[in-house]
């Protein structure tokens, strides 16, 4: 087993703003590989599904303005359209499980959204399906998190929080919404590897609660959210676009505030994944010896 570690790219062309967008997803790959293991960005480049995107390739994800982002439906539009796209959670789960990735680290999951037409993210219905440890902040805060919670329960995907028994989310440490509690990177190994031999469909979703000095109170939080979801209404944006549209506005209601919190969980979780990545690896090369 080779010690590889999935990442997204919709946070470098859809989730943090230029420049810094690409010099974050070069942070993130550095951090994996100083902790020992080895960092896949996952893309598509003029549609060719690229599992491990080069710098240059990043740097262009991170620059071009027609760079569409796909989820699990989208991959083969994207692919036949020979386009440039970013992977969102599902997208990326998907190819990554194809390449026999076990470990996935990303932001916050998408989910249910707080709006009047249905909207729900693809990322919940792949969670379901792909046998993957995904490690976020939470869903994220924008979000309906008690539905986007009871969707993963109906879905059977198993979620636990590392060090947390409240669910984290995004930018909040934790809401009153119970889950799980894990205190260990062994534990959390167990949990995968009993699903494995159940062989149990779905992801195992640690939520892993941002640093608490990057934490966002709560009260600033909602007012900020209150103005982004005012702007969304009035420029009548859905779908995909529905997300980068509410965190950039996030953005500018807090003056950059966020985006710190974003880079700093996204950090966090790479650290805790790569962590989880490593005790896995010796406990399967252990087995086999």
């Amino acid at each position: 087993m080779e010690k590889i570690l999935a990442l997204e790219s919709t946070v470098i062309a859809h989730g943090l703003p230029k420049p810094i967008n690409v010099e974050v997803a070069l942070e993130l790959e550095k951090l994996a590989r100083e902790k020992g293991c080895a960092p896949k960005t996952i893309g598509i480049v003029e549609g060719e599904i690229k599992v491990g995107l080069s710098e240059e390739e990043i740097q262009k994800l991170g620059t071009r303005d027609d760079v569409l982002k796909v989820g699990v439906a989208e991959i083969p539009y994207a692919v036949a359209k020979r386009l440039w796209a970013a992977t969102t959670v599902s997208a990326t789960m998907r190819i990554a499980s194809k390449y026999g990735i076990k470990i996935f680290a990303t932001g916050g999951i998408g989910g249910v959204h707080s709006t009047q037409n249905w909207d729900v993210s693809q990322d919940l219905l792949e969670l379901s399906r792909t046998r993957m440890i995904v490690v976020s902040a939470g869903p994220k805060s924008i979000l309906d998190l008690k539905a986007t919670m009871e969707m993963l329960e109906s879905l059977e995907v198993t979620v636990v929080g590392f060090r947390t028994d409240k669910l984290p989310a995004f930018y909040l440490r934790c809401v009153d919404v119970e889950i799980k509690r894990v205190e260990t990177v062994e534990e959390i190994v167990r949990i995968f590897k009993a699903k494995e031999r159940l062989d149990l469909p779905g992801s195992l979703l640690v939520f892993n609660p941002i640093p608490e000095e990057y934490a966002i109170d709560e009260r600033d939080l909602q007012e900020w959210e209150k103005k982004a979801l005012e702007d969304l209404q009035k420029a009548k944006i859905t779908g995909k676009d529905v997300t980068p549209f509410l965190l950039a506005k996030l953005a500018e209601y807090s003056s950059g505030k966020t985006v710190e919190s974003n880079i700093a969980l996204l950090k966090n979780n790479v650290s805790l994944a790569c962590d989880i990545l490593n005790c896995l690896f010796n406990l399967e090369r252990g087995k086999t010896r």
